[in-house]
Parts: structure tokens; C-alpha cells; sequence
């Protein structure tokens, strides 16, 4: 049999005036997560086999393909190393409508520069229907305003 190649994927990087501990720790403050990723809860384990659950507000408006925004994301901590990285693994989007999208895998990586830390975030799937296509379009867009708040609030 041979090695599947990933179908979909988003990538981004910021670079952040703080440290590697600080930005990966955001990921997992449920405080420091509504500020920066506006969701309503959270249950995020950094360890291994930990849970990663995140929940945002359903969306009053309806995406043609995905139905409302929001619902839950969640997975399974793979690996936390809180001066490097973390990766979730069999992830999947709990849309408030309809069926859910997955499995997924969602990697940060960070490493400390000479004007701040970089940090990168992955996430990827084998899924190859038109509402992975939908979903990872929109992730992608709200992801990168997230990351940018949460430059704004380590940096203040």
C-alpha cells in the first residue's frame, strides 16, 4: 500500500515579541484563549493524551456549504514541549449543523529569534470534499485575525 499524501492543509506564521513559553501557553489558557481566539470554552490538557477541546459561539448567519460557524474543535495531544511545540492529532470540527469534519491534525511549532519568536501553525487533513475545501478557506482567514490578536495582547 502506498503513503497517502495530505489533500488539505493551512499554514501560518507570525513572528511575536515573547517567548516561545508564553505564545504555546496561550493555546492552552482558557482566559488567554477567549481573548485571542474569542471562544466560550475550553478544556486544554499540554500533555501527552491530554485533551484539546475548544468551543465557539454558533454563528447566526449560515455558510452555504458548512451550514453556521463555530461548534467544537477538538483532539488528543500527542507531544507538548512548552519551549518548542505541540501537536494534536485525530482532530475533528464539531460543526453546529450537520456532520462532522475530520480526522485532523493540528501542529504549533515555535522557536525563539532575534526579534521575537516564530511561530507556525499547521493543520492538515486527507479529507478531499468540497466542504474540506469550504472549511479550510475559512479556518485559514480566521485563523490569521486570531494570530494577530494574539500578537496584540502578548505584546501589550
Amino acid at each position: 500500500m502506498g503513503k497517502s499524501s495530505l489533500r488539505r492543509e493551512l499554514k501560518c506564521s507570525l513572528t511575536i515579541k515573547a517567548s516561545c513559553e508564553a505564545i504555546l501557553g496561550a493555546f492552552f489558557d482558557p482566559d488567554a484563549l477567549v481573548q485571542w481566539w474569542h471562544i466560550t470554552r475550553a478544556v486544554c490538557v499540554p500533555r501527552p493524551l491530554g485533551c484539546y477541546a475548544l468551543e465557539w459561539k454558533p454563528t447566526e448567519t449560515r455558510d452555504e456549504t458548512l451550514g453556521r460557524l463555530g461548534g467544537v474543535f477538538h483532539g488528543t495531544v500527542m507531544t507538548f514541549d512548552p519551549h518548542h511545540e505541540f501537536f494534536v492529532a485525530d482532530a475533528y470540527w464539531m460543526a453546529p449543523d450537520g456532520e462532522p469534519l475530520g480526522p485532523m491534525a493540528f501542529e504549533v511549532t515555535c522557536s525563539a529569534g532575534d526579534t521575537g519568536s516564530l511561530v507556525h501553525v499547521r493543520q492538515s487533513s486527507a479529507e478531499t470534499s468540497p466542504r474540506a475545501d469550504r472549511y479550510y478557506g475559512v479556518v485559514t482567514e480566521g485563523l490569521l485575525v486570531s494570530l494577530q490578536r494574539l500578537k496584540t495582547m502578548l505584546e501589550s
